[in-house]
């Protein structure tokens, strides 16, 4: 790559532009978003004696299985101190959740556009909508999920830590986060249809490349930069500080965690738009 074509993509006017662009059109397709994520969420439990209530039995039950194996079998426990005030089982779903959450969409990212051929070839339909209207169904398990953990600290600690009043503001971040992701792997599926299955392995690797499944202070310090160059990292941590921690402890998190959401937003949705026009010769 030229250091003009270098230049060109660094860039930051395009950057803008492109997340203008796009905050609008979720700002005037509001309605219509809506209803397709609705409709997402019922036809993946269509033709079922339960129907929907599968959407939101399943991810809690998930969870409950969860805590009750690591509150009830193992009973791990990493708190009751001023630095670990609570138990292993709110420590380790303050960081599954949301990427479960993330991860499901991902999974999905690779085929909204080659699942879709006939929209796509519809020239008055506006593609976009698709990726984000996958990402806000796929708030569903993360705004459940969030509940189950609420719902477990009351019963154990008989209060929630004030840190909750953020709450909204990260999921936010992270909706527009996962928005960026499912608009890159969308674009790419098209092209290249293995990125599904490389998605798929990444997700069973970085669950224990990520502050989940142990505390950072004990692993040996020569794997530091592995959680600090992943970028999932920083988004645990975030949620680790509301949910668990009561207090904002990783301050970097916060600084870093916006960065790459805005980075991935604006660059997805650019990688997108620039490569819509090929989809229908590829498809």
């Amino acid at each position: 790559m030229t250091t003009s074509s270098i230049t060109r993509v660094l860039r930051p006017r395009p950057y803008v532009g492109a997340s203008r662009e796009l905050l609008g059109l979720i700002v005037t397709r509001r309605p219509l978003i809506v209803e397709m994520a609705k409709r997402q969420v019922a036809t993946e439990h269509s033709g079922k004696t339960f129907g929907r209530f599968w959407g939101i039995f399943q991810p809690l039950f998930l969870f409950a299985v969860y805590a009750f194996i690591y509150g009830v079998v193992f009973k791990a426990k990493i708190g009751g101190t001023t630095e670990l005030p609570r138990n292993f089982t709110v420590y380790f779903l303050s960081g599954l959740v949301p990427w479960l959450s993330f991860l499901f969409l991902m999974a999905r990212g690779p085929t909204l556009v080659t699942s879709n051929v006939q929209l796509v070839k519809q020239v008055v339909f506006e593609l976009p909508l698709l990726p984000i209207a996958a990402c806000l169904a796929g708030l569903l398990s993360l705004v459940l999920g969030l509940g189950f953990i609420g719902a477990y600290t009351l019963y154990e600690y008989h209060s929630l830590p004030w840190t909750y009043l953020a709450l909204p503001f990260l999921v936010l971040l992270q909706f527009f986060a996962m928005l960026g992701a499912a608009f890159t792997l969308a674009a790419v599926g098209v092209f290249f249809r293995d990125i599904g299955d490389f998605v798929q392995v990444a997700g069973v690797v970085l669950i224990f490349l990520m502050p989940i499944v142990y505390l950072p202070s004990a692993v040996p310090a020569a794997f530091d930069p592995i959680l600090w160059l992943n970028p999932f990292s920083y988004m645990v941590w975030c949620y680790q500080d509301l949910l668990y921690y009561g207090a904002f402890r990783h301050h970097g998190a916060w600084w870093v965690f916006p960065l790459w959401t805005a980075i991935l937003f604006a660059g997805g949705y650019r990688l997108f738009r620039r490569l819509r026009p090929h989809f229908a010769d590829v498809l």
